[in-house]
C-alpha cells in the first residue's frame, strides 16, 4: 500500500511538472482547451486540479474568464509586461476617439491601480429608448448605409436566410475565436457542413462551434416571433451553453450565485432577485428601441454588463446583437477578424467605467469589416425576375410541350400557348422569356421541365 501511494505521488508530481513545462513553453499562455489538445493523455478534471494547485502555489496565473481564460507561468505573466507593451496590445489599425483612448489608458493600468466597482443600476436606468443614444445619428446613418441589402423591404429574415450557410460558418467561427477557440475557419466549415471534427482539437471547442450553429439557426428560423424577451434570451443562452457548463441546470437559467470577472475589478450583482429585476428592465428597454443598430449595440453593452448567466454571457450578447439586424434584412455583424484583446478591452471599459466609447469604436470597425465580406454575397443574390416568377409553371409546361413535339415548329407552339393563357399586355415579354429558355436548354436542366435526355436528343436532332 505504501509503495502504491508513493507511486501515485510520483505520478502526480510528474504530471504537474509536465503540465507546468507545457504552459511555460508558451509565452502567450494556454487555455484549458489548448492544453488538453496538447496533452490528450490528461483527463480534464485532473488538469483542472493540477492547475488549481499550481495557481495556489504561485507558479501559475490565470488571465481572463470562462472558456477564454489563459494560464501563464508566473515568469510569462502579463503583469510583468511593461506599460508600453500593454498600450500596444490594442491594435493600431482600429481607429479610436480621444474618449476611447482615455478608457484604454485606465484599463491598461495594473489591477491594483483600478478602483473596485460593482454593478451600477443607474447606468441602465438612465437610458431612455429613442431619446438616449449610444450611437449618434450620423453614426447610425453610416451603419445603415454600410449594412443595406437588396432585401431591405422584404419580409423579416429574408437576407439572413439567403446567406445562412455562409453566416453559420463566419459567425460561429469568429464568435468562438473570441472565446479562445482554436478552430480555423476551414475547420469550422468542415464541421458545420460535413460534421467532421478537426483532429487534435478538444471536444469543448467542437461543442462550442456546434452550439453557435444551433443558436444561429434558432434565431433565423424563428425570426418572425423572436423578440427581446425572456423566452428568446433564455433559449438562445441554452443553445449556446449546451454541454459546456459545470452544472447543466444553469443552461438557459438566471444564475443563482456570484461570479467573478477574471483580471477585472468589476463585481456583478450576486442576488438573484436583483438580477431578475435588472434583466426585466433591460429587456423592456431593448424592446422599445426602434433603430436596429442602436438596439443591437444596447444588447452588446448591457447584457454582458449584467452577467445574468453563470457563463456564456458575451456569446449570448453577440448573437442577440444580430437579432435586430436579421429582422431588418441588414448585413449581419459576424465579428470577423476582431482581435480578442481588443474585444476584451472594450468590454472592460463598460464593466469598470460604465462607458461605451471604446466598445462603440470597435463595433463600428467590426461592422464595416463584416459588410466588406458580404458585399460580394449581396451582389451575387440577384433579384428574381418578377415575370419569370409569376409565370414559372406556365414556362415549364410550354418548354415541355415544345420539346415533346419536335415535328412542330417551336415558335408556333409558343405563339398558341401564350395567346391562350397570357394577358395581352404581357404576351411579348413572356414570348421572349420562352425563346431565351429554349436557347439555354441543356441536359443539366431537363429535370426542371420533366424531360428525359432521349426526348431532348430527339428534339435537338430536328432543330
Amino acid at each position: 500500500m505504501r509503495q502504491l501511494k508513493l507511486k501515485l505521488r510520483q505520478t502526480i508530481l510528474s504530471s504537474t511538472v509536465d503540465l507546468l513545462n507545457s504552459i511555460r513553453a508558451h509565452k502567450t499562455g494556454l487555455t484549458l482547451a489548448e492544453l488538453l489538445s496538447q496533452r490528450p493523455d490528461l483527463a480534464r478534471r485532473t488538469a483542472q486540479r493540477l492547475i488549481a494547485k499550481l495557481i495556489e502555489s504561485g507558479k501559475l496565473e490565470a488571465v481572463g474568464q470562462g472558456r477564454a481564460r489563459r494560464y501563464f507561468s508566473v515568469d510569462n505573466s502579463p503583469d510583468k509586461v511593461t506599460s508600453t507593451t500593454q498600450a500596444d496590445v490594442f491594435p493600431s489599425f482600429i481607429p479610436l476617439s480621444a474618449d476611447s483612448q482615455d478608457i484604454l489608458r485606465y484599463i491598461n493600468q495594473p489591477l491594483q491601480a483600478r478602483k473596485p466597482v460593482g454593478y451600477q443600476l443607474e447606468f441602465l436606468e438612465a437610458y431612455r429608448p429613442n431619446k438616449t443614444w449610444y450611437l449618434p445619428e450620423p453614426l447610425r446613418r453610416q451603419l445603415h448605409k454600410m449594412g443595406k441589402t437588396t432585401d431591405v423591404d422584404a419580409p423579416a429574415g429574408t437576407f439572413s436566410r439567403a446567406i445562412l450557410n455562409r453566416l453559420l460558418i463566419d459567425l460561429s467561427w469568429a464568435s468562438s475565436h473570441l472565446e479562445g477557440n482554436t478552430y480555423s475557419r476551414l475547420d469550422t466549415r468542415e464541421l458545420i457542413e460535413h460534421g467532421k471534427a478537426a483532429r487534435g482539437k478538444a471536444a469543448i471547442e467542437t461543442q462550442m462551434i456546434l452550439n453557435h450553429r444551433t443558436a444561429i439557426e434558432l434565431l433565423v428560423a424563428n425570426i418572425d416571433s423572436a423578440e427581446f424577451n425572456r423566452y428568446t434570451l433564455m433559449n438562445l443562452h441554452s443553445a449556446l451553453a449546451e454541454n459546456l457548463l459545470p452544472n447543466p441546470a444553469d443552461e438557459g437559467r438566471i444564475r443563482r450565485h456570484a461570479v467573478d470577472i477574471g483580471k477585472s475589478v468589476y463585481r456583478p450583482l450576486s442576488a438573484p432577485q436583483q438580477i431578475e429585476d435588472a434583466l426585466t428592465s433591460l429587456l423592456s428597454k431593448a424592446t422599445d428601441i426602434r433603430d436596429p443598430f442602436e438596439q443591437s449595440f444596447f444588447m452588446m453593452v448591457h447584457l454582458p454588463y449584467l452577467q445574468p448567466f453563470a457563463d456564456v454571457n458575451k456569446r449570448t450578447s453577440r448573437l442577440a446583437a444580430n437579432l435586430p439586424l436579421f429582422r431588418a434584412n441588414l448585413c449581419p455583424l459576424t465579428f470577423l477578424d476582431v482581435p480578442e484583446q481588443a474585444y476584451s478591452s472594450a468590454t472592460l471599459g463598460v464593466y469598470e467605467m460604465a462607458r461605451v466609447e471604446l466598445l462603440r469604436d470597435l463595433y463600428l470597425w467590426a461592422y464595416e469589416r463584416s459588410t466588406q465580406e458580404y458585399q460580394a454575397i449581396k451582389q451575387d443574390l440577384a433579384e428574381p425576375d418578377p415575370l419569370r416568377l409569376a409565370w414559372r409553371e406556365f414556362i415549364k409546361q410550354a418548354i415541355r410541350e415544345v420539346v415533346m413535339h419536335p415535328e412542330i415548329d417551336p415558335l408556333s407552339i409558343i405563339q398558341k400557348s401564350v395567346a391562350k393563357q397570357i394577358p395581352q399586355h404581357e404576351q411579348m415579354d413572356v414570348k421572349a422569356l420562352l425563346v431565351e429558355e429554349l436557347r439555354r436548354l441543356h441536359e443539366g436542366v431537363l429535370a426542371r421541365y420533366g424531360l428525359r435526355p432521349s426526348e431532348f436528343a430527339a428534339w435537338v436532332a430536328r432543330h
